[in-house]
């Protein structure tokens, strides 16, 4: 497994790359089906290491929606993107809107927006009929 960190912007994607490389954590970049990169890290990350990589992106994050609120053209296209690892191992993007990714990136780590957003798409993708409130294996 892998956590997936979007960047619209290639300075800033070319910023935490590096930070990445600091820290010795091998990272991987595509571009983004929709638009801008994804940069790759690794899982198993040690907590305060995970909480380092969580605080650079989260710092780059503010620079990113600074910047975008700044761009006329990027303002009028407001929506983000979390990538998800599906059961059959496709990858896809969830798109969001720009208020609710707000709010989510606010309150959330980015580590646990993507939880949130994975544990949707599995629900999704395994769907349970009747009762919430049963016991695993019924």
């Amino acid at each position: 497994m892998s956590f997936d960190y979007v960047f619209f912007n290639e300075i800033l994607r070319d910023r935490f790359v590096a930070f990445a490389s600091g820290h010795d954590i091998a990272s991987t970049v595509r571009k983004d089906e929709i638009e801008g990169y994804v940069v790759e890290l690794p899982d198993g990350l040690d907590d305060a290491m995970q909480e380092a990589v969580d605080d650079a992106y989260e710092s780059l994050m503010d620079e990113q929606m600074l910047m975008a609120e700044a761009d006329a053209d990027m303002v009028s296209n407001r929506v983000a993107s979390v990538t998800v690892a599906m059961a059959d191992g496709s990858r896809r993007s969830i798109r969001l809107p720009a208020p609710v990714a707000r709010l989510l990136f606010e309150r959330f780590a980015a580590e646990e927006v993507h939880g949130i957003v994975s544990a949707i798409a599995q629900s999704l993708e395994n769907p349970i009929d009747g009762p919430l409130c049963r016991k695993d294996g019924e």
